[in-house]
């Protein structure tokens, strides 16, 4: 399994932006997309496109005015992993038939694996659920010794 381009790059953009928000939240300094491209060296309007899908998710908020710009919408402990590769893909779905009304597949009468997928799909969005927005927005030195010390 990969994820696809875009989702990688709104965990970079939602990194940058806690980053430059405050990991606490809504207490930070605002960013602008084209600040969040020029840090990420993405381009301005695929900042664009995931800054509007992360925002209709709910993980960033616009914030109008002299002193506007982005946000996030909560405190980047309470954004996950999950949270933002959904915002981007849809809902953890290893398989085409783990979709909810998806009945395109030759095998679908007679597969006894399918009915195994929701609990496939299930322990994955609980892996990515349990890496909160927080440790992606430390510097690598820090996040890995996060995780010897969390071992």
């Amino acid at each position: 399994m990969r994820l696809s381009s875009m989702a990688d790059y709104a965990v970079v953009t939602m990194s940058a932006a806690a980053r430059h928000c405050g990991l606490s939240g809504g207490t930070g300094q605002r960013i602008s997309a084209q600040q969040l491209a020029d840090e990420t060296g993405l381009p301005a309007p695929t900042v664009q496109k995931l800054v509007s899908k992360l925002s209709a998710a709910g993980l960033l908020k616009a914030v109008r005015g002299a002193r506007g710009g982005l946000k996030l919408a909560r405190p980047a402990a309470a954004i996950t992993l999950a949270d933002i590769v959904e915002a981007v893909e849809g809902p953890i779905a290893l398989t085409p038939c783990s979709e909810h009304g998806r009945h395109d597949c030759t095998l679908e009468a007679a597969c006894t694996v399918r009915p195994h997928w929701p609990a496939v799909d299930a322990a994955l969005r609980g892996a990515l659920a349990g890496i909160p927005l927080t440790q992606l927005s430390r510097p690598a030195g820090a996040a890995a010794l996060s995780a010897e010390v969390m071992a």
